[in-house]
C-alpha cells in the first residue's frame, strides 16, 4: 500500500511540474530561433536590411603592397574589387584604418615603413578624394613601461571616440631587434601603444601603452560595445606552442572604458597565423563579422558571433567548392579594414571606381 502511495504521490507530482511549465511556457512569446545561431551562418539572402546598407575595404595587394586599394559589398560577406583590382590612391601608403571624426569627414591613417618616424594622416569628405591632412612624429623614447622601445612605428590604426570626442592612434613597438636566427625575439617583443588628439593636430604626449599585461600584441584596433563599455581586438604575437596555444591567433579583450583597463584577452577567435583583423556589423544589425587574414596573402577567413562576448563560430567560404561557401572574397587582397557605409556611398564610389570584371556572381546577385 505504501508503495502505491508513494507512487501515485511522484505521478501527482509531475502532473504538477508539467502544468506549470506549461502554464509558464503560454504565459510568455514563443521565443524564435535565429537561424545564424541554429543551422549555422546564414546566406546572403537570410540577413535582412536592418544593419549596414553596404560597405567598404579600404585595403592593399599582394603586388602593391601598402598602397591604397578599395573592395565593397552590399551583405559584408561577397566582395568585389574597384578600380579594376588597381589602387585608387598612389600618394597613400599603410595598412588602411579609416575612422569618420566630429565633422563628419573620413580619417585615413598609414605610413611610410615601420622605421618612418611619422604616422600620416589623410582627409576625405567623400571616400573618393583624399588630401594630406597631418603628420604626428610620437616620442618613443618615453614611454612609460617600455624603457627600451625601438623608433618603430607598426601598422597605425585610427578610432574616433564620441563620447570623449577625441582619436586614439594606435600601433605596436617592438623592443628587441630581430636576427636571422631568432626573427621571433622581435615580434614577441611587440607592444601596443597609443596617443589621444581631439583633432589629429594637437597629441597628448608621451604615447602610453594600452595594456598593462606582458604579452605580445599587434594590429590592435578598438570598438564600441553596444551592450557597454569596449573592446580591443588584437592579434597574439606570441608564436604558438604546447604551452602558448593562442600564439599568432585574433584574440579580444573589453574593458569598461575607452583605454582600459582591459583584463588579458580571451580565447582565440580564430585559427593560428592569421593577422590584420577588422570587424564589421553584418546586415541583420545583429551578427558581427570578424575577418582575419591568413598570411602572407593566402586569403580571408571569417568568424561570426552574435554579441561581441561570443560565441564565435568559423564561417565556411573562399574555398574551391562554391556551393558551400557562405562568403567570398577577391584574391590578393591584403590587410586593411572595413567600415559600413550607406547605398548612396556604395553607389557613388562604384560610379568613381567602376568595378570592370573584378565582380564576382555572388556579389553581382547581392546586388540585385
Amino acid at each position: 500500500m505504501r508503495r502505491i502511495q508513494a507512487l501515485a504521490g511522484a505521478i501527482l507530482a509531475v502532473v504538477a511540474v508539467s502544468t506549470a511549465v506549461a502554464q509558464t511556457s503560454a504565459a510568455r512569446p514563443a521565443v524564435v530561433a535565429n537561424p545564424a545561431h541554429t543551422a549555422g551562418p546564414p546566406s546572403a539572402a537570410a540577413l535582412a536590411k536592418t544593419g549596414p546598407e553596404a560597405y567598404l575595404f579600404a585595403h592593399m595587394t599582394d603586388a602593391r603592397y601598402g598602397v591604397l586599394h578599395y573592395a565593397v559589398s552590399l551583405d559584408g560577406l561577397h566582395w568585389s574589387k574597384l578600380n579594376g583590382g588597381k589602387a585608387v590612391n598612389e600618394e597613400y601608403h599603410g595598412h588602411p584604418s579609416i575612422a569618420q571624426g566630429p565633422d563628419g569627414r573620413f580619417y585615413l591613417v598609414g605610413n611610410k615603413s615601420d622605421d618612418d618616424p611619422d604616422i600620416r594622416f589623410w582627409v576625405s569628405d567623400d571616400l573618393v578624394k583624399w588630401q594630406v591632412f597631418g603628420t604626428y612624429r610620437p616620442d618613443l623614447s618615453k614611454v612609460a613601461g617600455l624603457p627600451n622601445a625601438m623608433q618603430r612605428i607598426g601598422a597605425p590604426k585610427i578610432y574616433f571616440d564620441k563620447p570623449s570626442n577625441q582619436f586614439v592612434v594606435l600601433w605596436h613597438t617592438a623592443t628587441v631587434p630581430g636576427v636571422p636566427e631568432d626573427p621571433e625575439r622581435y615580434w614577441s617583443s611587440q607592444r601596443t601603444l597609443y596617443a589621444l588628439s581631439p583633432d589629429l593636430k594637437r597629441f597628448d604626449a608621451p604615447p602610453k601603452r594600452l595594456f598593462k599585461w606582458e604579452i605580445a600584441t599587434i594590429d590592435t584596433f578598438l570598438i564600441a560595445n553596444p551592450e557597454g563599455g569596449y573592446c580591443a581586438v588584437i592579434k597574439d604575437e606570441r608564436y604558438p606552442s604546447y604551452i602558448w596555444t593562442t600564439g599568432k591567433t585574433i584574440r579580444m579583450s573589453c574593458a569598461q572604458e575607452l583605454l582600459g583597463p582591459y583584463p588579458e584577452p580571451g580565447p582565440a577567435l580564430s585559427p593560428a597565423f592569421r593577422e590584420a583583423p577588422t570587424l564589421v556589423r553584418a546586415p541583420n544589425g545583429v551578427d558581427w563579422l570578424l575577418y582575419y587574414e591568413q598570411y602572407a596573402g593566402n586569403g580571408y577567413g571569417l568568424s561570426m558571433a552574435p554579441r561581441l562576448e561570443g560565441p564565435w563560430v568559423e564561417v565556411w567560404g573562399n574555398s574551391r567548392r562554391k556551393e558551400w561557401d557562405r562568403f567570398e572574397m577577391p584574391a590578393q587582397l591584403r590587410h586593411g579594414s572595413m567600415m559600413p557605409i550607406t547605398k548612396a556611398q556604395y553607389e557613388a564610389l562604384r560610379k568613381a571606381y567602376p568595378e570592370g570584371a573584378e565582380k564576382s556572381e555572388k556579389a553581382a546577385k547581392a546586388e540585385k
